[in-house]
């Protein structure tokens, strides 16, 4: 998923780039790493956001709806921090 959009990203606004790495041929070991990096944070991201905000499984079996719209909230926050920090630099 993420190495998808950074490689639309990049051939949208890094044209120069994109080709150069697809005529050395190190396009897909460069958004493996990307897609490698931009997982790690996305996972740190949401555990430390949900430790925040104390989005725990006790909450998730007293209230379902509550966990599930505080968890939807906090990855979407993770793909915006995700997105900036690493897809579109």
């Amino acid at each position: 998923m993420w190495a998808n959009r950074h490689r639309r990203y990049l051939k949208q606004r890094h044209k120069v780039r994109y080709y150069n790495l697809l005529t050395i041929e190190r396009i897909y070991e460069y958004l493996d790493g990307v897609e490698r990096q931009a997982e790690n944070l996305f996972e740190k991201t949401e555990k430390s956001l949900a430790k925040q905000e104390q989005v725990t499984e006790k909450l998730k079996a007293k209230n379902m709806m509550l966990w599930v719209r505080k968890m939807n909230n906090i990855c979407n926050r993770a793909t915006e921090i995700v997105n900036k920090q690493v897809i579109h630099r």
